[in-house]
C-alpha cells in the first residue's frame, strides 16, 4: 500500500461490505468500483449532518439525542461507591423493562476509581480493574449498579456469548508480585448479567483455558462454542486465535466455568493461534492486505504453552509459524463468521505496510478471512473532514452495515458504514479526545450504548434509527 496521505472515504467506498447484513447488488467486480459506492447526488450519507450540542458532550444528527447514564466518579454504584474509571467495553442484554449493561473499566493501577473489592466477586484484591452492571430502564436513565467482577487489569474489551453472559477480558501479561498484584493476570472471566448473586463465586474464576496474554475481544460461534480471541499487543505484534471446545462440552450458563474448575480444566480444549497464506505461501502479516476483497485461507497452530508460565504466548512463536498483525482490537460474531479489526500499522512498529484501520471476516465455513474494509492514513486527524483514524470496538448493527468507535488521534467520532459502503458520522465527541468505546445496541434496536472513556460517561443514543425486518446478530 501506498504511504502517502490517502482519503478514508475513498478507501471505505471501494469496500465491498458483503456479508454485514448489508444490502448490495451487483457483481463482484461492479461492487469494487467507487462510482457505485458513491453518495446519490443530493442524497446525505448515514443521518445528516451532526448539529453541535450546546452541552459540549456529544455532537448527534438532527432528531437523536442522548443521555448520561453515568459519570465515572461522580454517579455512584449501589453501595454508595463512585463509579469506576475507564468503562471501555459493553454487552447489552434484555431486562424486560429496557436494557441491562455490563461494562468493562480499563483500570490498571493509577485511575482515580478503581473497581471496589467485593467478598465473592473478586479475583486479586491487589487489582483495581472489574466490570459493573447497570440497569437500565426504556427512557435510558440508570435504575442501579453494580460491581460484577472486581480484581481484574485493564479490562479492555470482550463479547457477549450466546448463551446470554458477557466474556470480560483483560489486556495484561502482569505476573504476581509486580504492581501489588498476588495472583497472575491476563485471563478472560465471564459475567452474568442476570443480577450481583449470580456472580458470587462464579465471575472471579478465570477461564484459564483461553490462554494469558494481552487480551483484547472475543466473539463466540453459537454452533459450536468455539471461542475467537484478539491480543493487543507488539514487540513482536500480537496473534487472532481460536479455541475449541473438548468433545463433549456443550455451552450455556454455568459451562464454562465448571470446565475451568475440572481435573485438567486449565488446559482444556485447544488454544490455536491464525497462520494465513495466499496461493500457498505465508503470510507473516496482515498488514500486508492492502485492497479491499483479499482473501487468504487461514491454518491454525497449537499455542504450547498458554499460560504462558516464562515466555508470552506470541514470542513462543516465529514468524514463520503465524500471521502477526498491528492492533488487533474489537470483534463481533455476526453472518456466520467473525468481524475483527486491526486499529492501525505503521512500519516503525514492524508492520510491512501502513494504514488506519482494517476490518476482516473470517468464515469457518471455509476457513478464510477476508480483508472488508480498508482505511488509509489519515493525513490530518485533528480536523473533521471526512477521514478517520484508529476504529477499535465494532458492533454490526441491527439497522445494517456496521458501527465502529473511533480510538485515534485527534477529533473522535462513532462511525456508521451505509448499506452502499459509505462512512458517516453518528457521533462526535465535543468534550475532549478522548476515545470512544462499546458501542452495542439494545436488543430491540432502539438504543445505542456507548462511552467516551475519559472522563468516563456511558452514554444512551436514541433517534429515528433506520429499522430492518431482522438482526443480522441474534439477541
Amino acid at each position: 500500500m501506498t504511504t502517502s496521505p490517502l482519503n478514508r472515504r475513498a478507501f471505505l467506498g471501494r469496500t465491498a461490505l458483503t456479508g454485514l447484513g448489508v444490502a448490495l447488488a451487483g457483481s463482484v467486480d461492479t461492487l469494487f468500483r467507487p462510482q457505485v459506492a458513491a453518495a446519490v447526488p443530493g442524497k446525505a450519507a448515514g443521518y445528516g449532518p451532526l448539529v453541535p450540542d450546546p452541552n459540549k458532550i456529544l455532537s448527534l444528527p438532527a432528531g437523536f439525542s442522548y443521555t448520561v447514564v453515568s459519570r465515572s466518579g461522580e454517579t455512584l454504584l449501589d453501595d454508595g461507591s463512585p463509579v469506576p474509571s475507564d468503562p471501555d467495553a459493553n454487552g447489552v442484554f434484555a431486562n424486560g423493562n429496557g436494557a441491562t449493561i455490563v461494562t468493562n473499566h480499563e483500570v490498571g493501577s493509577n485511575e482515580p476509581f478503581g473497581v471496589p473489592v467485593v467478598a465473592g466477586l473478586t479475583y486479586d484484591p491487589g487489582a483495581r480493574g472489574g466490570t459493573t452492571t447497570a440497569t437500565v430502564g426504556p427512557n435510558g436513565a440508570r435504575q442501579g449498579q453494580y460491581v460484577s467482577v472486581a480484581g481484574t487489569v485493564n479490562n479492555c474489551a470482550g463479547g457477549i456469548t450466546p448463551w446470554g453472559t458477557w466474556l470480560t477480558c483483560e489486556e495484561t501479561e502482569a505476573r504476581a508480585g509486580s504492581n501489588g498484584f498476588t495472583l497472575a493476570h491476563g485471563y478472560v472471566f465471564e459475567v452474568d448479567p442476570a443480577g450481583q448473586a449470580a456472580n458470587v463465586g462464579k465471575s472471579p474464576i478465570p477461564l484459564k483455558f483461553l490462554g494469558r496474554y494481552a487480551h483484547e475481544a472475543v466473539a463466540v460461534d453459537p454452533a459450536t462454542s468455539a471461542i475467537y480471541l484478539t491480543e493487543d499487543a507488539s514487540s513482536p505484534n500480537g496473534l487472532y486465535y481460536r479455541w475449541t471446545p473438548p468433545q463433549g462440552f456443550v455451552g450455556g450458563r454455568g459451562a464454562l466455568h465448571a470446565l475451568a474448575q475440572s481435573p485438567g480444566g486449565d488446559t482444556a480444549g485447544r488454544l490455536q493461534a491464525m497462520k494465513c497464506l495466499s496461493g500457498g505461501t505465508h503470510v507473516p502479516d496482515l498488514a500486508q492486505a492492502t485492497v479491499p476483497g483479499v482473501r487468504y485461507s487461514v491454518q491454525w497452530v497449537d499455542v504450547p504453552d498458554r499460560d504462558a508460565k516464562s515466555t508470552s504466548v506470541r514470542k513462543q512463536f516465529t514468524n514463520d509459524q503465524v500471521t502477526r498483525s498491528r492492533k488487533l482490537e474489537g470483534q463481533w460474531w455476526g453472518d456466520g463468521g467473525v468481524y475483527f479489526v486491526a486499529s492501525f500499522a505503521r512500519t516503525s512498529d514492524g508492520s510491512v505496510a501502513e494504514h488506519d484501520g482494517q476490518v476482516w471476516f473470517y468464515d469457518p465455513a471455509t476457513e478464510t478471512v477476508e480483508l472488508k474494509t480498508l482505511f488509509g492514513v489519515n493525513p490530518d486527524p485533528s480536523v473533521d473532514t471526512g477521514n478517520y483514524d484508529g476504529p477499535d470496538n465494532i458492533t454490526v448493527s441491527p439497522h445494517g452495515g456496521m458501527i465502529l468507535a473511533e480510538d485515534g488521534e485527534g477529533i473522535s467520532h462513532l462511525i456508521g458504514v451505509t448499506e452502499d459502503g459509505q462512512p458517516f458520522q453518528i457521533a462526535r465527541n465535543e468534550l475532549n479526545d478522548s476515545e470512544f468505546c462499546g458501542p452495542a445496541f439494545s436488543v430491540d434496536g432502539k438504543t445505542l450504548y456507548a462511552n467516551i472513556q475519559t472522563p468516563g460517561l456511558v452514554l444512551a443514543i436514541t433517534g429515528p434509527w433506520r429499522r430492518r425486518t431482522s438482526f443480522p446478530f441474534g439477541s
